[in-house]
C-alpha cells in the first residue's frame, strides 16, 4: 500500500510522491526501478512489519540497497549488525595497530601543504601529475623486530619491544622524488657507526638514498647513489645494499668499505638470495651468482666476480628463482637446491649435493604444467610452489626428502592448483608492484602464505595457504589508507598459529 512505502520521511518513495492508489495507474506514470528484486524483498518486509529477518541475507548487499532507497531505520540496524560481527580491536590474529604519523611531524605537514603529486605508470610510459594522498601507505617491509613504512615522499621506521610494544623511532626528511622501492637491515654487523646500526634505503627511478639509524633512533644520511637505470629490486645481503635492474645492471654498496659499485651483466629477469650469495636469472637462459662474502676482497679490474652457475637446457629466460639451503649447507658449503621457472612455463629443480661437487648443479626435476611464463617460485622444506602469468595461476607439489636431501623416492607429488586473482589498479604508480606483492611469505621450514587483495581499493585482505590455496584468514581493515601496515602486524601471529596443534 501507499502507507507501507511512504511511512519513512525522505525515503526514495516519499520523495517521488506516490499516487493514492496503485490501481489503474497510466503506463506513463509507472516507475521502473532498475534494482535487484531479490534484495528488495527483505526491504519490503521491513516496511510492512518494521521487523528484520536476516536468514539467508547478505548484510552488505542489503545495506547497500537500503541506502539507495533511503530507508534510514533499516540502514542503522544493519550497521549495528555489522558492528556486532566486527571489532575494532581485531581478532585473535590481530597483533597491533600503528597509527599514522601526524601531529608536529614536519615531513607530513610539508607533504600535505604541497598537495603531493605522483607519476602514473601505464604500459611503462610515465604520465606525471597524478595526485596521491601523502598519508597513504605505499610499501611495508620488515626485518627482525623493525618495520619500515614508505609513503609518497618519506619513510617511517617502527620497532617492537616486549616491554613497550610498537614505537616510531625514525622519520626521514621530505624527499623531492617519489619512493618506489625500500629495503631494511635491522641487524648490521661492522657498520659505519658500530654493530648496533640499522640501515634503511629508498629508491626512485635510478636514485637510491641510504640512511644509518642508531639504536636510539637518530638517523644520518650515508649517501645518495645512482644505478644509472631504473631500480627493479632493492635489498640487503648482510652488510651489502644491492640494487638490480632488468637492463642488466647490479649496484652494490658495502658497509665496511663505504664503496658503491655498478656492474654490467646480462639482462636480468629474476633474482634471489641465499646466505651470502646473490643469484641472477637472465634472459639468455643462464643463472649467475655473486658471492658477497668475498666482495670486495676478490675483485678483478674493479669488477664484481659474476660466475655462471647453470644454463637452462632449452635456452629459455629464467623468469623466477628460489634457492633452498638445506640444514647441511652450513656444514659442507656445497649442499644447495634451486628451483626456477622459465619464460615458456617450465618449472625445473637443480641440485648440488656433495656427490656432485666439481660438476656443478645437476638437473633433478622438470614440470611442464604452465602455459604462461612463470612469475614466482618457492622451494621450501615441504613444498614446491610456482605461479605463472595466467591470472596468478598457482601449482604446488609436496617435496619428499631423505636425510634432508630432496628425493625422487617417491618423488614430488602434485598437491593443488588454484588462482590468486587480483585486479590491478588502472592508474598505478611506481611503488604499486612492490607494495602489493602476493608472496608467498613465511619461513622456508614452515607453512607459507599468499596475501590476496582482490580489488585495488579495498579494506579486505585474504590470507591463503601457499600449499593448498585454502583461505586461513581474512582481514578487514577499518581505514582505507592502512591495509598493508596492519597486515604486517597480523603476519607474526599468523605464522605462529599455522603450525600450532
Amino acid at each position: 500500500s501507499r502507507q507501507t512505502l511512504m511511512w519513512i520521511p525522505d525515503s526514495f518513495f516519499s520523495r517521488w510522491g506516490l499516487p493514492p492508489s496503485f490501481r489503474n495507474v497510466p503506463l506513463v506514470l509507472q516507475i521502473f526501478i532498475d534494482r535487484d528484486p531479490t534484495a528488495f524483498a527483505p526491504i519490503l518486509n521491513f516496511l510492512r512489519t518494521k521487523e528484520l529477518d536476516l536468514r539467508g541475507v547478505n548484510i552488505n548487499i542489503l545495506r547497500h540497497e537500503a541506502e539507495f532507497y533511503g530507508i534510514t531505520p533499516l540502514v542503522r540496524r544493519l550497521l549495528l549488525c555489522e558492528e556486532i560481527e566486527r571489532s575494532s580491536c581485531g581478532s585473535v590474529l590481530f597483533h597491533g595497530y600503528l597509527p599514522p604519523p601526524g601531529g608536529n611531524n614536519t615531513t607530513i605537514n610539508h607533504c600535505v601543504q604541497h598537495c603531493v603529486c605522483f607519476p602514473v605508470v601505464r604500459s611503462n610510459v610515465m604520465f606525471p601529475g597524478a595526485v596521491v594522498d601523502p598519508r597513504k601507505v605505499l610499501i611495508v617491509a620488515g626485518h627482525h623486530n623493525w618495520i619500515v613504512v614508505a609513503y609518497a615522499h618519506f619513510v617511517i621506521c617502527y620497532r617492537i619491544k616486549e616491554s613497550s610494544g610498537w614505537q616510531q623511532v625514525f622519520s626521514s626528511p621530505y624527499l623531492d622524488w617519489s619512493i618506489e622501492r625500500i629495503a631494511l637491515n635491522a641487524k648490521v654487523v661492522g657498520g659505519p657507526h658500530g654493530d648496533k646500526d640499522k640501515m634503511v634505503a629508498a629508491a626512485s627511478n635510478s636514485n637510491i638514498i641510504l640512511w644509518s639509524i642508531q639504536d636510539g633512533g637518530s638517523g644520518n644520511e650515508i649517501g645518495v647513489f645512482s644505478l644509472g637505470v631504473s631500480v627493479d629490486h632493492l635489498f640487503f645481503i648482510g652488510n651489502q645494499l644491492v640494487a638490480t635492474s632488468h637492463t642488466g645492471k647490479v649496484g652494490v654498496w658495502n658497509a665496511v668499505t663505504q664503496h658503491w659499485q655498478v656492474q654490467d651483466v646480462v639482462p636480468i629477469t629474476s633474482c634471489d638470495t641465499a646466505g651470502s650469495f646473490l643469484l641472477l636469472g637472465c634472459n639468455n637462459g643462464s643463472i649467475y651468482y655473486i658471492d658477497m662474502q668475498k666482495f670486495p676482497l676478490r675483485m678483478k679490474d674493479n669488477d664484481l666476480l659474476v660466475t655462471e652457475l647453470y644454463h637452462d637446457p632449452s635456452n629459455d629466460a629464467i623468469t623466477a628463482l628460489s634457492v633452498y639451503l638445506t640444514p647441511k649447507t652450513s656444514v659442507s658449503g656445497n649442499w644447495i637446491e634451486i628451483a626456477y621457472g622459465t619464460s615458456s612455463g617450465a618449472v625445473r629443480v637443480i641440485v648440488q649435493h656433495p656427490e656432485t661437487v666439481g660438476s656443478g648443479p645437476q638437473l633433478f626435476q622438470t614440470f611442464t604444467v604452465h602455459r604462461s611464463p612463470v612469475t614466482k617460485i618457492m622451494l621450501s622444506e615441504k613444498h614446491l610452489v610456482s605461479v605463472c602469468a595466467d591470472n596468478n595461476h598457482v601449482r604446488t607439489w609436496t617435496v619428499t626428502r631423505f636425510r634432508g636431501m630432496i628425493s625422487t623416492q617417491p618423488g614430488s607429488t602434485p598437491l593443488a592448483s588454484f588462482k590468486i586473482l587480483s585486479l590491478e589498479e588502472t592508474e598505478s604508480h611506481g611503488s604499486y608492484s612492490s607494495g602489493n606483492d602476493i608472496g608467498p611469505f613465511g619461513e622456508r621450514d614452515d607453512q607459507q602464505v599468499f596475501i590476496q587483495k582482490v580489488i585495488p581499493v579495498t579494506n579486505k585482505l585474504f590470507v591463503r595457504l601457499s600449499s593448498t590455496g585454502k583461505r586461513c584468514y581474512s582481514s578487514v581493515i577499518l581505514t582505507q589508507h592502512r591495509p598493508k601496515s596492519n597486515c604486517i602486524c597480523h603476519m607474526r601471529r599468523i605464522q605462529r598459529l599455522l603450525t600450532s596443534p
